[in-house]
């Protein structure tokens, strides 16, 4: 049995969407092959089975299809960073007629 290929993905900022991944990757030939196959169950992202298209991939995530991995490398990220937190939504002012 031939053994796939490991491929180092390399980018700028995160996170990306695990369809566009696949696309950049070169292992679908477009966007829509690549929502197909993760759709269909075809895709794991960190050893399980990965259905949402636009599931956020961030730094050290490994995508495994068609017997290749990706592990995603982000370049000018600082090893103490801090999860992003959530904004808190702004109050409204009620409408009054």
């Amino acid at each position: 049995m031939e053994s796939g290929n490991h491929y180092e993905v390399q980018l700028e900022s995160e996170p990306i969407e695990l369809y566009k991944l696949l696309k950049i990757a070169d292992l679908v030939s477009g966007g829509g092959e690549a929502k197909i196959v993760i759709s269909e169950g075809y895709v794991y992202l960190n050893g399980e089975v990965e259905t949402q298209k636009r599931k956020k991939i961030y730094n050290g995530d490994v995508i495994e299809f068609n017997g290749d991995v990706l592990t995603l490398t982000v370049a000018n990220i600082s090893p103490q960073a801090a999860p992003k937190q959530k904004a808190t939504p702004k109050k409204r002012k009620p409408i009054n007629f």
